[in-house]
């Protein structure tokens, strides 16, 4: 490999330098080298010119966000896919999306795990499309060719989202560089370099492009790691991780789908995971419950599960200090032995969950109370309750529990919404105060006398629900 300083063109450097604006998209000299810039340009350059194989490097900047200098190294490497899984995907309606793009002259391939699933030959569930053009001009594309648009939340991310013959969704987005990120959500420029793009997703297995020719993309080895069973961060796993710590848990999600053996992390990767383990306190309770459940349901759960302990994950994603991995083994082993159902297993960690809770001076009370607070169709949560009280031994109980029909709860979002209340975290709050109210009375609370109390509640709950402080813009 070049060296750093001799693989960038020096005239880019005197004209970036100017530029106060941070990444600029046509910093790429003719080696096919690539350097992403930001106001602190040539100062940076200056510290980085004597490095060799340098493949990211990350600065730090006030309230922990991250700007990025990239030096990217990776080499493309292109194949072709010619597997039924792949042709099955050409619909109607993908056909006509592929014809627009071709139409209006913008670039438009497959991206991420669709390229990945395509390539082991499955048809992939969900399928995202990355493209040259910008949000601005797909809409004008989309409008222009009376394409009806749904959902446009996703447009400042890059994210446009068409309906095409008003059968299928589909979701485009425009090639992107994260600018600055705090671990968690990320401020985007769109480039129309594919390698740019790539350099920002997590992993190797993740980071192709496909053609509909069949042409993939592969910058970073993707394609060997997907043979080889290997999953691995693209360029330094530190900075991947520190764009967004949620992908700790991704990491070990795909780890269980691809691997061929239960410990085959590569050392380096778990040292980035260790050391950066604590930015997932900062990632909320539904994104990593969403992460977590696969990886419980998946292939090496309970060796995952020993590794992620291991690494000292755990305790920033709501485990206990000290977690029963022995416990969370043997019953895994039990349901890889006994081949339980998804039912029978959820069954048995209820009872696991519940079993050492004192009941207290009124255990029919405990039983219905925890009914009530447990998700579900009621012929599942009976199930699973008197499983429980079986468990305790107590037969009595159990009876009396058994012929007590569940009352249904009077009070809905709807009523909330309706007195003005929009939802959030105050929302959810008042809704759960009104349910415990409504347990304590022995469901004897009427809809009418539970809504009259919902304004005063509102206001208990804003007075405990922390104010978000908005950080200064830098």
């Amino acid at each position: 490999m070049r060296s750093f300083k001799h693989s960038i063109d020096q005239s880019v450097i005197k004209e970036s330098s100017k530029s106060s604006h941070g990444i600029r998209n046509d910093m790429i000299d003719h080696s096919g080298t690539i350097w992403q810039q930001d106001c602190l340009f040539t100062k940076t350059a200056r510290l980085l010119t004597s490095s060799r194989n340098l493949t990211h490097c990350c600065a730090k900047t006030s309230f922990h966000q991250f700007r990025y200098f990239h030096y990217i190294g990776g080499k493309l490497y292109t194949m072709k896919l010619d597997k039924p899984a792949f042709h099955a995907i050409f619909t109607p309606e993908l056909k006509e999306l592929i014809r627009l793009f071709d139409k209006h002259n913008y670039e438009l391939r497959i991206a991420g795990g669709a390229v990945r699933d395509l390539l082991m030959d499955k048809v992939p569930h969900d399928i995202d499309f990355a493209t040259t053009a910008t949000p601005d001009q797909m809409k004008e594309m989309f409008e222009l060719e009376r394409v009806r648009l749904i959902n446009m939340k996703g447009e400042k991310h890059g994210t446009i989202t068409a309906r095409i013959n008003d059968k299928e969704n589909f979701e485009v987005t425009t090639l992107r560089i994260d600018v600055v990120t705090d671990g968690r959500h990320a401020e985007v420029e769109f480039t129309k370099d594919w390698q740019l793009d790539a350099n920002r997703r997590d992993l190797t297995i993740n980071a192709m492009f496909l053609g509909f020719d069949g042409t993939i993309y592969d910058y970073f080895n993707g394609i060997e790691d997907l043979e080889n069973k290997i999953i691995r961060f693209v360029g330094d796993a530190e900075c991947r991780i520190q764009e967004d710590y949620l992908r700790i848990l991704r990491y070990f999600r795909f780890y269980g789908r691809i691997a061929k053996s239960a410990y085959q992390h590569e050392q380096d990767t778990l040292e980035a995971i260790k050391k950066n383990s604590a930015g997932l306190k900062g990632i909320s309770g539904e994104r990593i419950w969403m992460e977590l459940k696969k990886i419980v349901n998946g292939r090496f759960a309970a060796e995952i599960i020993k590794t992620m302990v291991d690494v000292g994950i755990t305790t920033h994603i709501g485990f206990p200090s000290s977690p029963d991995v022995g416990e969370f083994l043997a019953v895994y082993e039990l349901h890889q032995r006994l081949k339980l159902s998804n039912h029978e297993l959820s069954i048995i960690l209820f009872v696991v969950d519940h079993r050492d809770e004192p009941m207290g001076d009124n255990p029919l009370k405990f039983c219905q109370h925890l009914s009530i607070d447990t998700s579900g169709k009621d012929g599942k949560r009976t199930e699973r309750i008197c499983e429980l009280i079986k468990y305790k031994g107590d037969s009595e109980l159990l009876k009396q529990y058994s012929s007590w029909e569940q009352p249904k709860f009077p009070v809905s979002g709807n009523d909330l919404i309706s007195r003005g209340m929009i939802r959030g975290p105050v929302f959810a709050k008042t809704l759960t105060k009104l349910r415990d109210i409504w347990k304590e009375s022995d469901f004897v609370k009427t809809r009418e006398e539970l809504v009259e109390e919902i304004e005063d509640i509102a206001k208990q709950m804003a007075a405990e629900v922390p104010v978000k402080k908005k950080k200064k813009k830098t």
